[in-house]
């Protein structure tokens, strides 16, 4: 009677050991890969945040590197992180497109005034399909676009001044990044 309950006992206890060690020395835990990463931007056309007569597409934006923003004045972390993005603004490297996730406009926009806008461009994005499309799990996201309309990169979270550092700056190309 104990061998017909300590066997399905020693082998989930075996499994549970194999499963942790593994887990433990795979170097990409934590990540959850964009399929987007080497294929073509998702194309959008959305009117301006604060200027609805105003367009903001994926056409206006080929031909040059730019990192896409998704935030919202409902986000917690978008408010964290929102420092870091007045640096990038600053810094010149790349220009900052916002998506203006499933947001009021009066809301955003007072957000904007209230910490600085850092972006070149705001998307409003007020029904989330465009987000859907660029596969955003929760924001802040941002996505790193080259010249050829192409995600580079895809930052799940907060962008950090590490993140920034080791793995933005890298992908740009050395004249680009070399710019004040």
């Amino acid at each position: 009677m104990i061998n017909r309950f300590l066997i399905p006992v020693v082998v989930f206890a075996l499994l549970v050991v194999v499963l942790a060690i593994g887990i433990k020395h795979s170097p990409e835990k934590g990540i959850i890969p964009s399929p987007l990463i080497g294929k073509p931007a998702p194309q959008f056309s959305l009117p301006s945040l604060g200027d609805p007569a105003r367009t903001v597409s994926s056409a206006t934006l080929r031909g040059r590197w730019y990192l896409l923003n998704v935030w919202g004045s409902w986000c917690g972390t978008c408010r964290e992180e929102h420092r870091m993005l007045l640096e990038v603004r600053r810094s010149g490297r790349v220009p900052l497109i916002g998506l203006d996730w499933k947001d009021d406009d009066s809301q955003a926009l007072g957000y904007l005034q209230q910490l600085g806008d850092p972006y070149e461009f705001v998307a409003a994005d007020r029904d989330g399909r465009t987000a859907i499309d660029w596969g955003v799990y929760a924001a802040p996201e941002s996505f790193l676009v080259n010249p050829a309309g192409i995600v580079v990169y895809k930052c799940m979270g907060e962008l950090t001044p590490d993140i920034w550092e080791k793995e933005i700056l890298p992908r740009l190309p050395q004249a680009q990044a070399a710019r004040s």
